[in-house]
Formats: C-alpha cells, structure tokens, sequence
C-alpha cells in the first residue's frame, strides 16, 4: 500500500469517527503539514468520498459518503494484506540474521529498540535457541514488554555476543551510536538487505 492509500484510510477513519475533526487536528495525527492535510481532503471531496457541509458559527463538518464507506473498507483490506505481508517479510529476514548468528557461535542478544520489529525480534528470538540478555534506547526508565529499557551505555556492564537494531529507517545513526557506547562494530547485527 502507497503512502497516499494510508493518509487516505487515515483521514476517512478519522472523518467517520469525527465528523467535525478539524484540519489543524488531522494535520497533526497524520504528521503532515496543514497544506498537505487540505489537499488531501481536497482530493477525497472530489472523489466524492467526504462531504464538506457548513454549520452555524462558521464550522464546518465532513461526512463520510457510502462511496467514501466503500473506499474506506476497501482501503482497509489492503492495508491489512500489506500489513501480513510485512510481518511475514520481516519474520523470515529476521530468522535468516538470527539463523546466521546462530551458526556463528553467538546465543546472548541485545534488542536496540522498541518499535514493531522489536516485537517481532523478540518472538523470533523465543523461538530459536537464543538468549534475550535485554533491551536498549533511548528512552530510559521505561518497560518494553514487560523487560526493563536500558540506555546504551549500559552495554558496558552486560555479557552479550551480539546487538541486533531492530531498526529500518535509523540503521546508520544508531549503528555510529553503538560504536560510540563502545560496542565493537563486529557484535552489531542488523536487518538491513546484504548485497
């Protein structure tokens, strides 16, 4: 599913769960700028998707066509088929990095992160015969599935073979962070596509 597809679900959700959801509020839901979140809504209005109507007090409300209900489902579903192939996706590149480290020798994992694919690591790390020693960010004092977050710097102190980023979009700052916290560069594993 294309970024457009998703804002699209995003603004037709929030439309039916609020019809008088302002721009300024969509904008920031979405992590868009005001502009954007207009010509979006510009665009589904003319698909015929949303209807704008004015109200006393100069407010206005979006209602949510049966043709924008339609979209919406459709939407959905292919979300939600992205959604299952992501997940499969990720799982088997996981169990492949996993798999290689297994076969090097290394047992004790440290998890950078705590988004989704954190999860998912974890998951597959139960699954193996792998030790989670932690998990590490940088959002100290918080929990992550039940575990203690730890900061990087705590890497000192810990027995691990290896730290896997659970991470696809800041491979690279946090990759420099690591080495930074004094983690050599050969116990930092990641998902990242091999050439």
């Amino acid at each position: 599913m294309d970024l457009q597809g998703q804002r699209a679900l995003q603004l037709l959700r929030a439309v039916e769960q609020d019809s008088y959801v302002t721009q300024r509020s969509l904008a920031t839901q979405m992590g868009v700028a005001l502009g954007l979140t207009n010509l979006y809504l510009k665009r589904l209005v003319h698909k015929g998707y949303i209807k704008i109507t004015t109200i006393p007090s100069q407010r206005i409300k979006y209602l949510l066509t049966p043709k924008g209900m339609a979209e919406k489902s459709r939407l959905t579903y292919q979300y939600m088929q992205y959604s299952l192939s992501y997940y499969r996706d990720m799982r088997q590149r996981l169990k492949q990095v996993l798999s290689r480290l297994l076969q090097m020798g290394i047992k004790r994992i440290v998890v950078y992160g705590t988004g989704e694919l954190a999860e998912l690591a974890y998951l597959t790390l139960r699954e193996m015969d792998l030790t989670l020693v932690g998990f590490v960010d940088n959002a100290q004092g918080q929990t992550f599935l039940s575990y203690p977050l730890w900061p990087i710097e705590t890497l000192m102190q810990w027995t691990y073979d290896a730290v896997l980023i659970a991470d696809l979009t800041n491979v690279k700052k946090i990759h420099a962070q690591l080495i930074s916290a004094g983690v050599p560069k050969g116990k930092i594993a990641t998902l990242a596509l091999q050439k």
